[in-house]
């Protein structure tokens, strides 16, 4: 089954067995998703970016809601911005998008949805893989892994997966400890290849860096 990559990384920020999110950082998940959906119009031909600008190369409709409407924000806008101003802005809207990508994972049967009660009172939402889903979060690590553990030239999808994984802390959920240790270096090599990994990888840095100096100050 042939998924985007906003649909790959939900199902990466997905625990395997409790279906629950996995404990990241704030916004390492939110940015995760809003670059996943820019480096999927990329892939597509619908937007092309420099180091000033990202632009609307075609806005001919993907078929995919959650592209679509990503595509609509971004020619709507008077002004000519860059991919940072649009991770943090389709970042504001995660929400909304992380639930439409459950939607249609869910639709897809790649997850499946539980309805519950965390500590017996409040309303949890819960998102186990069934055998579909499990095998595709297992392809797409091993995907992932092959590229990590050797030296080919990886194709421009899987470098900006790579690139997400970095930034949302989701390397060791790919790689053992011991291959995290030789292969760090591939995967600051690989993930730097492709502008938009570089972006998102600056603005997390940057983000993180406000949320301890604002843990210092109080």
């Amino acid at each position: 089954m042939q998924l985007t990559m906003p649909e790959e990384i939900m199902l990466l920020l997905l625990d395997d067995r409790t279906g629950r999110p996995i404990g990241l950082p704030a916004p390492a998940g939110d940015y995760a998703l809003s670059s996943a959906i820019l480096m999927e119009l990329s892939l597509q031909g619908r937007v092309d970016t420099d180091l000033e600008r990202l632009m609307v190369t075609s806005q001919k409709p993907t078929n995919d809601p959650v592209l679509d409407e990503a595509l609509i924000m971004i020619s709507s806008s008077q002004t000519m911005r860059d991919s940072r101003h649009w991770i943090v802005e389709i970042g504001r809207k995660t929400e909304h998008f992380r639930s439409m990508v459950l939607d249609r994972l869910t639709a897809k049967g790649v997850l499946r949805r539980e309805e519950g009660r965390f500590l017996w009172v409040f309303p949890e939402r819960r998102y186990p893989k069934p055998p579909e889903g499990q095998a595709e979060v297992k392809e797409v690590r091993a995907r992932l892994r092959d590229v990590l553990l050797h030296d080919e030239i990886p194709e421009p999808r899987e470098a900006l997966m790579i690139g997400l994984a970095r930034s949302a802390g989701l390397i060791p959920l790919i790689l053992s400890t011991e291959e995290q240790e030789r292969a760090m270096a591939r995967v600051d090599q690989v993930a730097d290849l492709e502008e938009l990994g570089r972006t998102l990888s600056s603005v997390t840095r940057e983000v993180y860096a406000m949320m301890l100096a604002f843990a210092g100050a109080h």
